[in-house]
């Protein structure tokens, strides 16, 4: 298996493509919509940038919250309307690249993609700065928190839907 190790920026973009597109990685055939409507064919080659894309969210998932990973898929998504549009020179694009600066310090680590038949899949990751704790995420015996505390939160967080559930089934003409 290759590593990458010492490797930035370009020369890891040029041997991630050629090895991923060896595998047909990256290939994508779509229907698009133009900006002024118009929708179009496109296919493109992109055999690095899907690769790498697909790395580097494998570790955000381990090093971002669960609010930020929310935040940065609709983020993600304006970027490339903005990047498609032509709309590099927006004030939002900027606002977009600091909230993305805030947090990408964390996203270091090491990750291993296996490329086979067209398809990338991340078949393991690590990071120094990663939030995933065995101990917290599990059930089983010695796990660091009490599991009788969540039925509390179980029904507090159900509050609003026993309300739904009470309210259709003895509903109040006037109130």
């Amino acid at each position: 298996m290759p590593s990458f190790d010492g490797l930035e920026g370009p020369a890891m973009i040029a041997r991630v493509n050629v090895l991923a597109g060896k595998h047909g990685i990256g290939r994508i055939d779509t229907i698009e919509d133009r900006v002024i409507g118009v929708k179009s064919r496109e296919v493109y080659e992109a055999p690095a940038a899907v690769t790498l894309i697909l790395a580097h969210q494998a570790v955000e998932r381990l090093v971002l919250t669960r609010d930020e990973l929310r935040f940065k898929a609709s983020c993600d998504q304006r970027y490339a309307e903005l990047a498609y549009d032509g709309l590099w020179m927006s004030p939002l694009r900027a606002a977009l690249d600091a909230f993305n600066a805030s947090s990408a310090f964390r996203v270091t680590g090491d990750v291993r993609v296996r490329l086979h038949q067209a398809n990338a899949t991340v078949v393991g990751a690590r990071a120094p700065l990663a939030l995933y704790e065995e101990s917290l995420a599990t059930y089983g015996q010695g796990d660091a928190f009490d599991h009788h505390a969540a039925d509390g939160f179980i029904r507090l967080h159900g509050l609003p839907l026993d309300l739904v559930a009470r309210v259709r089934e003895h509903p109040v003409v006037a109130r």
